[in-house]
């Protein structure tokens, strides 16, 4: 009797602890923008454009500013997984490949989407990949119409 209480609540602990983590990896995405320069709607061809470093300015001559949560956070494995279709370790020698060859800027990379969402904020032609914009100071930018990815 005592084994089988053990295993259920060990069970229970496990599934609680696995379960949040499953649920932000599936989570739903949203890219956000800097107020003044980033566009207010985007094709989903020129968002991959823009995310995987080929669109260096925007329309208005401002440097592409890339912000990402951390690819060690949920939020980070789900962009990876999602957006790039590669894990955090391929996202990070993609852009490190990129970046010695002087053909993109590398990301900057979050721990937290409050000091991602306020980087964006204050910096001319940042854009963000997150899983809810909580910051009136950054737009969402609608991919093909639709507010999430």
């Amino acid at each position: 009797m005592k084994r089988l209480i053990f295993s259920t609540v060990y069970c229970w602990a496990a599934i609680s602890f696995i379960c949040p983590t499953i649920r932000a990896q599936n989570a739903e995405l949203l890219v956000i923008g800097n107020i003044e320069t980033v566009p207010s709607e985007m094709k989903k061809n020129q968002l991959n454009s823009v995310l995987k470093g080929e669109q260096q300015r925007w329309k208005n001559g401002t440097k592409v500013v890339l912000a990402l949560m951390d690819p060690d956070t949920p939020i980070g494995r789900n962009t990876c997984t999602r957006v790039y279709n590669m894990s955090g370790d391929e996202l990070q020698r993609y852009f490190l490949l990129l970046v010695f060859q002087g053909k993109a800027r590398a990301p900057n990379f979050f721990d937290s989407t409050d000091d991602l969402e306020a980087f964006v904020a204050k910096t001319p032609g940042a854009i963000g990949v997150l899983d809810q914009a909580t910051d009136s100071s950054v737009k969402t930018v609608l991919i093909d119409g639709n507010e999430l990815l």
